[in-house]
């Protein structure tokens, strides 16, 4: 399955400003250790980005795969 996440809200704190006010370097995003990264060295834990904190305590099967939407740029 196919998840499409909109990551704005988990976008916070110094290390993200950059990735919230420029789309491009957003989109330099690679996928490393099941989580992404940025070139700035920002991630995000794959439980948060998943799950949207600690994986829940069903059986549920997280996504195969997982299409991240660029925030709105902040000016």
């Amino acid at each position: 399955s196919i998840v499409e996440r909109d990551i704005t809200d988990l976008l916070t704190g110094p290390m993200f400003e950059p990735l919230r006010k420029d789309s491009v370097a957003f989109r330099q995003v690679t996928v490393e250790s099941g989580t992404v990264v940025w070139p700035n060295g920002a991630d995000l834990c794959p439980d948060v980005l998943i799950w949207g904190g600690p994986p829940p305590k069903s059986s549920a099967v997280p996504p195969q795969s997982l299409t991240l939407k660029s925030p709105t740029l902040v000016r």
